[in-house]
């Protein structure tokens, strides 16, 4: 049973959580917390019921909150309220354009920067799906021995791949049992922030070189020219201030590079969406407001075109033009729908 109402504290010989507990991979908390917030709401977006004890495991985040009740300012704070409702609709968008993709036979799903990533054990896969999570050793060490603690198990063959994406992950991956002329779907979600410009460039070029017709990809940008300008955005602000998280100084200056138009150039159809248009296709989460950190964030969705199929030039198939369309909700596991 995966009960979500003990505070674990005793994190004594938990392995790898000095992996999530610096720089970039202090943010993997960051969102489980905001996750956890968004399984306990009333009118969660998406659900997941081990996000709560990679929190608690961890001695950086043990005393953050994973239910909104327990955020004295509740919704009105702007980091556990406006910002984890955030990463509530990207967990949302993101599972229904992964299981879609699934469904349409894309059946190796790719988590470029797994992190903390459970939907290999929370989303209900079509037969025969492979789920390869790519992540340095320590971060996925620190997540297995959370999940091993809960008696966990995976929905669909999960395949870990301890590797860092600035290291051969390609060969890590096709070691690993990956196929590169079976469709796949990637996802590189709260990823490209903190990549340099030509690492970006390079993981794309890799994704389309190791897709086959009928493949997909999504992930998330930042188109602001000059990300300071939201120096003072109350997101930033109250990141840094309560947990202790400078976002800013962890995101990559350089300017980005127009990874859309390079798709689209090797033959991929784009959709590029922002957050705002699934808050209100689902009736919550973030608006737009003023000094607005979310304001250049960018959700893009592309497909790679089976042999011989017409691409629509910048625009992508239906599949992905549509996957907003509300969903519902995948019900957790019998044992964790009873512990909350």
């Amino acid at each position: 049973m995966v009960s979500t109402e003990h505070r674990n504290t005793d994190v004594e010989g938990v392995e790898g959580v000095e992996g999530v507990e610096g720089g970039v991979g202090l943010t993997a908390l960051l969102v489980a917390a905001a996750r956890a917030i968004e399984t306990h709401r009333h009118d969660s977006l998406a659900r997941d019921v081990y996000a709560e004890h990679f929190v608690l495991a961890a001695p950086a985040s043990a005393d953050w909150p994973v239910r909104i009740q327990q955020v004295p300012d509740g919704d009105a704070n702007p980091l556990w309220g406006r910002f984890a409702r955030y990463f509530g609709l990207r967990t949302r968008v993101l599972d229904d354009f992964l299981l879609r993709s699934t469904h349409a036979g894309a059946c190796q799903v790719v988590l470029l920067g797994a992190g903390l990533d459970t939907r290999a054990y929370r989303l209900d896969w079509p037969p025969g799906c492979v789920i390869f999570e790519i992540d340095r050793e320590d971060v996925l060490e620190f997540k297995h021995k959370v999940l091993d603690g809960l008696s966990a198990a995976p929905k669909a063959a999960r395949v870990p791949v301890p590797t860092d994406l600035r290291a051969d992950w390609v060969g890590a991956l096709t070691d690993a049992g990956f196929d590169m002329a079976a469709p796949s779907v990637w996802l590189a979600e709260g990823l490209l922030f903190y990549l340099p410009h030509a690492v970006e460039r390079h993981l794309m070029d890799t994704v389309d070189r190791l897709s086959t017709g009928g493949s997909a990809l999504a992930y998330e940008v930042k188109l602001e020219k000059d990300l300071l300008k939201y120096r003072d955005s109350p997101l930033y602000t109250s990141t840094q201030h309560q947990i202790g998280i400078d976002l800013l100084n962890l995101f990559d200056g350089e300017p980005r590079p127009d990874s859309v138009g390079d798709l689209e150039g090797k033959g991929w159809s784009t959709s590029v969406h922002t957050p705002f248009d699934f808050t209100r296709r689902h009736g919550r989460g973030p608006l737009p407001e003023q000094n607005d950190a979310l304001e250049g964030n960018r959700w893009v969705f592309a497909n790679k075109p089976r042999e011989g199929g017409t691409r629509l030039a910048g625009k992508a198939p239906v599949a992905v033009a549509t996957l907003a369309a509300p969903t519902p909700i995948q019900a957790p596991p019998a044992a964790a729908d009873e512990a909350i």
